[in-house]
């Protein structure tokens, strides 16, 4: 896709209510504009205000079986991205925004080099050992990209580079590497690479004898794995209208053609993907929906054969398979909400009634993934809403958990690709402590330290509390929250909250470290993790309680849980603030109608908030394969379900929290017209005189700004947003900090 940015248009005056069709386009420059404001001015003074940007109307009707809706800002959708009016408004909104935070550039710098300066520049991570070398990725000083690297045998052998990232993306206002694979003889690396932010990758090959690369041409990708053989890989490639990943086709190299299809996937819900099994010994296909999945599997040196059907799909039954030795090892759900472990013979795996129970199902414990190993089973599980390793003894049958002290902490499997080894890498985290990749020997039970995330500067897990709280939803029903604040910070209603809640397919904000937090707990805020209903932080049925016609379960657990830690006494009830991203987004827009008097101030990201005039349209990324998520709206049940508590379409005469909306005009999962709609929307609605700023990534797409330090800008940004409305942008103490 040509990527078009405005040609001949400049943002209209910010002095002056932007009207985009029939109006004077003329436009101030900047610094005029910026001169007739004084440098003091408070950054939210109504008086002196510039009047923000208003979006024509024009009247668009949006049909659907169960009735029409008339959508008077439908005219910001173009697919192509060049409509010069749509451009011309998303640049006056950014240039509204920036006005608008003028006062706090300062601040946005301060926090962008804190920031910055917890991030080790010239870091790597821990090696892990596969095929005959040690692989890892390093970053290097004042450079944005990482550079993946390898040493052939020993760790203290010469450093081969696989690929210099930053050597890529020279010349690229956004540049990302997809999937990558290296060939089984250790010869080819195969990478995918986008540069736009679309997330529609383009196919390049290296020879990392001779450093040759070789461009195949093939765009429009999603995923890549290498047969056993160097010139035969599988890749993976979408539907060029909705971007669903849906052809596989095996490719020879340099054969100039794109290669056999050998799968197609023809139904609309499901998405493709390939890889191998751990062991190498098989190329695998993923099929996969929001309720179900099958795999498909062949000999990876078998370059010639068809793919045959592991386990043939069925609805509501979700698996998975790895190989190890004469059997396969299989998470699955069949007759196991929370999913369990099976084993099967090498040569039954269609034959359910041959499955054996490796770990059996448990009502209390949820088994999200599996490393196999020769002698021992490594189960990733959660319990009580914790993430935790379980250790499985073949020749025993025993198993056990790993321990771990803290109140809440998260403990994953790490990069684990040698079955034959004695030794199981994992990695711990919690919202006080750093990233730490650890090796466990099982037979001993001794661990070793490889990696913690090392923070410059100093950082000391001792300076801060965290917590478990337990709200109360207005249904009974228990919902968890982890809380990270600073030990000088009082639990007695005087801090300010910031609230954080995704909440959809199943997904889980376990409570890890991220460094940038630090920016606004040193500051006094009290951090939150609202583990909300539509995650799957106790188990299945805590996603089914939040998706399809349960879905508002979701958005009265997050002001649910805001109320308890109001009504506990932890925080400040007149400064509770409230963050989410994409379907995150759709939360803080479901919020922000349903309890704006809660909430002080609110961030969405990427926010999916126009959910049923997208899920009306098949032609739209994602929209088949997500109802089994929210459901369709051409069904009457599900329309009018799904209309009463879109964002957009709830949207009233109001008063509304202080609101920043961000986009990104390339993204393919939530395309940059909806947050625009919403926002132009809310304009006209609202009576309040709180900020609504909305800002779009003119060269990005769902994920930002690529680079490790360029998306700290838009941090920077959030944070400053929220301690001016608490009233902390004017006293840093940064020298306490």
């Amino acid at each position: 896709m040509e990527k078009h940015s405005p040609q001949g248009w400049l943002a209209a005056s910010l002095l002056l209510t932007v009207c985009l069709a029939g109006c004077d386009r003329s436009d101030p420059s900047r610094e005029a504009l910026n001169s007739e404001m004084t440098d003091d001015r408070p950054a939210n003074t109504n008086e002196q205000r510039p009047e923000p940007p208003l979006a024509e109307q024009r009247d668009h009707v949006v049909s659907a079986p169960a009735g029409d809706r008339n959508d008077p800002w439908y005219w910001l959708r173009d697919d192509e991205r060049a409509d010069p009016d749509m451009l011309a408004y998303l640049e006056a909104e950014n240039d509204y925004t920036e006005t608008m935070l003028a006062d706090l550039s300062d601040l946005r710098e301060t926090l962008f080099e804190e920031m910055r300066s917890r991030i080790k520049e010239d870091d790597s991570t821990a090696p892990y050992f596969d095929r005959g070398y040690w692989y890892y990725t390093r970053y290097e000083t004042g450079r944005e990209y990482p550079i993946h690297a390898r040493r052939e045998g020993s760790l203290d052998a010469e450093e081969q580079i696989l690929l210099d990232v930053n050597e890529l993306a020279e010349g690229h206002d956004f540049y990302s590497v997809g999937d990558r694979d290296v060939s089984m003889s250790g010869r080819y690396l195969a990478w995918l690479e986008d540069t736009v932010g679309r997330r529609q990758y383009r196919l390049y090959i290296r020879d990392l004898a001779t450093g040759e690369d070789f461009d195949t041409g093939l765009t429009g990708l999603s995923s890549v794995s290498w047969s056993a053989e160097d010139e035969v890989l599988y890749y993976v490639e979408n539907e060029p209208e909705t971007l669903r990943s849906w052809r596989v086709r095996r490719y020879r190299v340099g054969s100039g053609e794109p290669g056999e299809i050998v799968h197609q996937e023809d139904d609309t819900a499901f998405y493709a993907s390939v890889g191998r099994t751990t062991s190498n010994a098989y190329n695998t296909i993923y099929l996969r929906s929001t309720v179900a999945s099958e795999m498909r599997i062949v000999e990876a040196d078998a370059v010639d054969r068809p793919l045959r059907v592991f386990y043939p799909r069925q609805r509501d039954h979700e698996y998975r398979a790895d190989h190890l030795g004469d059997r396969w090892i299989i998470r699955t759900n069949f007759e196991a909400p929370n999913f369990r472990i099976v084993s099967a013979p090498l040569d039954a795996h269609a034959e359910r009634d041959r499955w054996e129970d490796v770990i059996a199902h448990r009502d209390d414990v949820f088994v999200h993934d599996f490393d196999t190993f020769d002698e021992f089973l490594a189960v990733s599980e959660r319990s009580e809403g914790l993430r935790q390793i379980r250790i499985l003894d073949w020749d025993s049958g025993e198993s056990k958990l790993l321990d771990f002290q803290e109140p809440a902490y998260t403990a994953v499997l790490g990069t684990n690709r040698d079955q034959s080894a004695g030794t199981l890498r994992f990695v711990y985290s919690s919202l006080k402590t750093p990233k730490s990749t650890w090796e466990l020997d099982v037979e001993s039970g001794e661990r070793k330290l490889l990696k913690r995330e090392e923070v410059p500067g100093g950082h000391d897990p001792s300076e801060y509390r965290t917590r478990r709280e337990w709200a109360t939803a207005r249904d009974g029903t228990r919902v968890p929250v982890s809380i990270l604040y600073h030990r000088d910070t009082p639990l007695d209603g005087s801090a300010p909250l910031y609230q954080y809640a995704y909440g959809s397919y199943g997904s889980t904000v376990d409570p890890s470290f991220l460094t940038s937090r630090l920016s606004l707990v040193d500051r006094g805020f009290v951090f939150a993790i609202a583990h909300v209903r539509g995650g799957q932080v106790m188990g299945r049925h805590w996603y089914d309680d939040g998706r399809m016609l349960n879905k508002i379960n979701t958005f009265n657990d997050f002001v649910d849980v805001t109320d308890h830690m109001v009504q506990a006494g932890l925080v400040d009830a007149e400064r509770v603030f409230a963050m989410g991203g994409s379907a995150g987004g759709l939360l803080m827009g479901a919020v922000a109608n349903r309890a704006p008097e809660r909430y002080r101030g609110i961030v969405a990201h990427v926010p999916f908030v126009d959910i049923v005039t997208t899920m009306l349209d098949e032609s739209i990324p994602l929209t088949t394969n997500e109802y089994d998520e929210w459901g369709n709206p051409g069904d009457p049940e599900y329309y009018e379900y799904m209309l009463s508590y879109s964002p957009y379409d709830n949207v009233a005469e109001q008063d509304y929290p202080a609101m920043l909306v961000t986009t990104g005009l390339w993204d393919s999962q939530v395309q940059y017209w909806e947050p625009a709609k919403w926002v132009a929307k809310l304009r006209v609605h609202k009576t309040d005189d709180n900020p609504l700023l909305l800002t779009t990534n003119m060269e990005a797409g769902h994920g930002g700004a690529s680079g490790r330090f360029r998306r700290l800008a838009q941090t920077a940004m959030d944070y400053a947003f929220f301690l001016d409305l608490a009233g902390l942008a004017e006293t840093e103490g940064q020298e306490d900090t």
